[in-house]
């Protein structure tokens, strides 16, 4: 886009207060990740959940200058304000404009699964044929969609754009923004199905997308989808494919053993090789070859571009490296899209000092000084310490950079000069293209080298977080638990991430948890739920606040506050007992707590217990009865005091089973993680967890010889046995083995046999094809699930997820 205030004013019959001939090219949402300001508005977006007016001061603090808001803040000097009647209507409205003036040949993706795949697929295959656009990252949201399309400027001829929904009449909006000429529809799965009363009023839904499509696209292999299909678009061009031999598009005699298959196109075949034969890989490729074709692209064009498919690898990862630096791994493909992408992941980390590395834009054929030219700026923005830049195009443009720069013709280069290696407490992002095989400095960088690892999604976190908050009415806080070191995923990390996405408490166990996370820069309020006697000085020096369970600890505590000179009331937390019998003060209790701590230099925070049993159905009544205990004495406490504290009892699974006592927070913990004892919530949460392992040998054990340590196990036919680099040293509890409990290898499950090592295990892979040496083995994610696992080892999945040993490497992937 490039319009001044004024036309956009024009185009969305908004109101200007300031200068009317800025110039736009962006528009930012979110005051965390504006990655550069020349030319940005930034829009205050506000939902029934939240109010983006929040942040505009924290908008003009970053440099903005043009901000579009429903209200205008007057004490903000030289902001020019475009002042809307509803900041999401406005953002929809610009978009339809935008779109409607452009000259753009578009392909809308819908569907469950699928889009994000495809949209990157057909990226790959087109881009070198049209100047094309695409929706960045997964932005196909009523609010994602309007600025994708707001990217598509003159020089683009084709558009890729996501349209996701997930409520029924969502669609009629994006459809009044977004008309595709070409419609695609991926497979109808359960994603979001939960919101519909039946799969046909999901699919009718999801179709409305086509209704001033050309050409409709879709997989035929659902009934009911072609069903629909055709009753409401028949007098449209209409292409099916699937597995099934009765779509326009199919694969000709199943699939083959060998590494090729042949597509049917109506009367044509192409055949070419493939890897992967799952079912969706298939399904995917048929529906990309059909639009390659609908774009009249020639046969050995799409075996060209399909035999150069690279994995559609849409992740960054944080990893902990040597020298004190954090590693941002995004060494998996480069385009402006996902560098943007890497450098907002970059501004959710707080170290004061950074570097990138850089490599050149592979498979420009364009303008590259151009090009390069808008690369240096999104990079200046950021103010580098060191940019270290790998090829020959990009070192081209070396006086573009602004931060001390230095240039390699190739990664080996760069390596051979240890500049790297003599980075010290900074975050180094290594951004660049597959060719430039950056991934080998992340090997040098990397902390811990163990081929096991425990694999931490950020969105995942976040997804599950949103979920609970849905349940909750607008304005209820959330403390999320870091104890343990976040359920063993790592306390820092964790807690960088929810502070950046705004959670109100942070809860550990002990103040040296507490201390850790203040000593790394984390700032949001801290409670301690475990405040040992020792460590009240330093709750009190690193401003962290202690749960108070009892007038031992109460006075104990208020002494070291007098101690310290503190000069205001200190922030506490009062733990009520209401049946659990573990920690708390009791109804017969708050009369002379309340006297005690009127005489105090403290101020109640919160009031708060914990339910025993709120994850157990039948234990309902008793849960019932701590919740009226709990209000009885939160209520009474609160009388007396003279002031309204925060007050809080529901745990994960409370906020999912009890909302109607959510009171003013809610504490989520393995919530977030992906858990949840009912298997109806189960189904809308993420996995978080990815515990990973390398196969190290494969052998061959004949009938009667035994494997591992007291010949436990014994084969009783020929089999193919594999150890793996993992045991009980890295947290497997020794309780599994000898055949009970399983691992994942090729998603499919192989029994683990022989005793438990302290650093191996051994699986038998007698059921596993194509299995060799090196292969990935999950311990546990999807097949088998962290609660399946847990299971084996006869536990709960809080213990095997604390168990994991601090040598087992982490990895914090961002997708």
């Amino acid at each position: 886009m490039n319009y001044t205030v004024k036309q956009i004013a024009e185009i969305t019959n908004a109101q200007i207060i300031g200068d009317k001939n800025l110039v736009i090219r962006n528009i930012a949402f979110d005051s965390r990740i504006i990655y550069s300001i020349k030319n940005t508005a930034f829009i205050a977006i506000n939902t029934h959940k939240n109010s983006g007016e929040k942040f505009i001061e924290s908008a003009i603090d970053r440099g903005i200058s043009v901000i579009i808001s429903e209200h205008q803040y007057p004490q903000f000097e030289n902001v020019t304000w475009i002042i809307v009647e509803n900041s999401v209507a406005f953002l929809q409205k610009l978009a339809q404009y935008h779109f409607e003036n452009s000259h753009i040949k578009s392909i809308g993706i819908t569907g469950s699964n699928g889009k994000t795949i495809l949209k990157e697929w057909l990226y790959q295959c087109l881009w070198n044929e049209f100047p094309t656009v695409k929706s960045p990252k997964s932005f196909n949201s009523q609010i994602g969609l309007p600025l994708s399309l707001l990217q598509i400027n003159d020089s683009y001829e084709l558009g890729i754009f996501e349209v996701g929904i997930s409520k029924p009449h969502e669609m009629d909006k994006l459809e009044n923004i977004f008309h595709p000429e070409i419609g695609l529809l991926t497979h109808i799965g359960n994603a979001h199905a939960a919101n519909f009363q039946s799969e046909e009023e999901l699919i009718n839904e999801k179709i409305k997308l086509f209704k001033d499509s050309k050409v409709i696209i879709y997989n035929g292999d659902h009934l009911l989808v072609a069903k629909k299909i055709y009753e409401l678009y028949s007098g449209k061009k209409l292409i099916s494919y699937g597995l099934k031999n009765d779509n326009n598009v199919f694969i000709k005699e199943g699939v083959t053993k060998d590494e090729n298959i042949t597509v049917v196109y109506f009367d044509e075949e192409i055949s070419f090789p493939v890897h992967q034969k799952d079912e969706a890989t298939l399904t995917n490729a048929l529906a990309l070859i059909t639009v390659l074709k609908e774009l009249n692209i020639d046969n050995q064009k799409i075996i060209d571009k399909i035999n150069s498919l690279k994995a559609v690898e849409m992740r960054l990862e944080a990893i902990e490296g040597i020298k004190n630096n954090m590693i941002i791994n995004d060494s998996f493909n480069l385009d402006l899209d996902s560098l943007k992408t890497a450098l907002q992941f970059l501004n959710e980390y707080k170290k004061s000092k950074k570097s990138l590395v850089l490599t050149d834009i592979v498979g420009v054929n364009s303008n590259s000084k151009e090009l390069y030219e808008e690369v240096s700026e999104l990079v200046n923005d950021q103010k580098f310490d060191s940019v270290f830049l790998i090829g020959e195009e990009i070192s081209k443009f070396t006086e573009l950079f602004k931060s001390k720069t230095s240039t390699f013709v190739n990664t080996q280069e760069l390596i051979d000069s240890k500049h790297l290696t003599e980075i010290e407490n900074q975050i180094i992002l290594l951004k660049g293209a597959r060719k430039f095989e950056i991934e080998k400095l992340k090997d040098i960088l990397e902390l811990r080298k163990h081929d096991t690892v425990l694999e931490i999604n950020l969105n995942a976190i976040l997804h599950n977080i949103n979920y609970h908050k849905s349940l909750l009415k607008s304005g209820t806080k959330m403390m999320a638990m870091v104890k343990a070191n976040a359920y063993g995923l790592g306390s820092y990390e964790i807690s960088e991430f929810l502070q950046h996405h705004h959670i109100d408490y942070l809860g550990v166990a002990y103040a040296d948890e507490g201390i850790e996370l203040r000593k790394k820069g984390i700032t949001t309020p801290i409670i301690v739920m475990n405040p040992e006697q020792h460590s009240y000085e330093a709750i009190i020096e690193y401003n962290l606040e202690p749960e108070i369970y009892s007038f031992r600890v109460l006075e104990l505590f208020y002494e070291a506050v007098q101690k310290s000179g503190y000069d205001k009331k200190y922030p506490i937390h009062i733990k009520l007992e209401t049946g659990m019998h573990r920690l708390g003060f009791k109804d017969f209790e708050l009369d002379q707590l309340s006297e005690t701590l009127s005489h105090k230099n403290v101020r109640v925070q919160s009031i708060f217990s914990h339910l025993s049993s709120s994850d157990m159905p039948e234990e309902k009544e008793f849960t019932n009865r701590q919740f009226d205990v709990f209000e009885k004495n939160s209520s009474y406490l609160i009388e007396k005091l003279n002031y309204t504290p925060i007050r809080h009892i529901l745990n994960s699974s409370g906020i999912t089973s009890y909302t109607d006592h959510q009171y003013d927070m809610v504490r989520i913990g393995i919530g977030m993680i992906g858990e949840s004892p009912c298997s109806e919530i189960q189904k809308q949460l993420h996995s978080v967890v990815s515990f990973k392992t390398v196969i190290s040998q494969i052998s061959t054990v004949d009938t009667g010889e035994s494997v591992g340590y007291s010949r436990r196990y014994k084969a009783d036919h020929p089999s193919r046995i594999a150890t793996i680099p993992v045991g009980y040293a890295d947290g497997i509890p020794r309780l599994i083995g000898n055949q009970t409990g399983s691992l994942g290898v090729h998603k499919v499950l192989a029994p683990i046999v022989g005793n438990l090592c302290m650093d191996m295990m051994m699986i038998n892979v007698d059921n596993i094809p194509n299995v060799k040496e090196g292969d990935t083995v999950t311990i546990f994610n999807a097949k088998p699930s962290l609660k399946e696992f847990a299971d084996y080892c006869k536990t709960i999945t809080y213990e095997v997820l604390t168990s994991i040993s601090p040598r087992v490497k982490r990895i914090y992937i961002k997708d």
